[in-house]
């Protein structure tokens, strides 16, 4: 994200992000009833769910108002604070009026985004890249790709393919951690394990172990293997820049 963008985070969403290098950003968690009246109580059908994301929008009267408090440093008291946020909250609320839910990627084109992945996924692959695969822009392709899949693309999609095909490894082979690790696109066995955990709920060698326990009582049982190891792979519901 270039110096003055704006990333607007819809009420009710969870946000995440990740950092690659150093940098300094305002975080702010606007009250979207004061500022957004159509949400309050009685006030029509809209609703928190009916506003979108704002995807890396530019916004330079923003940039102004950040660089106004963070020029006072720690000498920005609290009512000066107060006012920025308050004249920021208003800027957005005048743009930032109800609209109808992003149309979700379609079928073809999010058939031909996983396809890549799965060719890719022990590659790092951008949000540019996967936007060029379905033939769309940035901004469009991370709102229709949210709204199909849940994911913010491209990083938790990529990190759930990877433990996808990470677990394959562990259940159906010897391979040492450290190798499926590295064979599934990490460059540490610490933060695969890490990501691991993370999204399963177990590290990879409980993982493997619970699965392969599974297997043999299923065998001795004479159950369906399927059922027993959905019993243990605890993964996430689909929740990526």
């Amino acid at each position: 994200m270039p110096a003055g963008t704006l990333y607007i985070g819809a009420p009710l969403q969870q946000l995440s992000a990740q950092f690659s290098a150093p940098c300094d950003f305002l975080h702010f968690h606007v009250s979207a009833s004061t500022y957004f009246p159509f949400l309050r109580p009685g006030a029509g059908t809209a609703s928190a769910e009916g506003l979108n994301d704002l995807v890396l929008l530019r916004d330079p009267f923003a940039e102004q108002l950040a660089k106004a408090l963070t020029e006072r440093g720690h000498s920005a008291d609290r009512e000066f604070a107060r006012c920025i946020g308050q004249t920021l909250a208003m800027h957005l609320a005048r743009r930032e009026l109800p609209h109808s839910k992003v149309n979700a990627l379609p079928k073809w084109r999010l058939r031909r985004v996983e396809e890549y992945v799965g060719t890719h996924f022990d590659h790092c692959i951008s949000l540019s890249e996967l936007a060029k695969v379905a033939g769309l822009s940035r901004m469009h392709f991370a709102a229709q790709f949210r709204a199909a899949t849940g994911y913010r693309p491209p990083r938790e999609y990529l990190l759930h393919q990877r433990i996808e095909r990470a677990k394959s490894l562990l259940s159906n082979s010897e391979t040492a951690l450290a190798e499926v690790a590295l064979t599934v696109g990490f460059c540490t066995q610490a933060h695969f394990s890490t990501v691991f955990k993370r999204i399963t709920g177990d590290t990879p060698a409980r993982w493997r172990c619970a699965s392969r326990n599974a297997s043999a009582s299923s065998r001795l049982s004479g159950g369906d293997p399927a059922s027993t190891y959905k019993a243990v792979s605890h993964v996430l519901p689909a929740d990526f820049s």
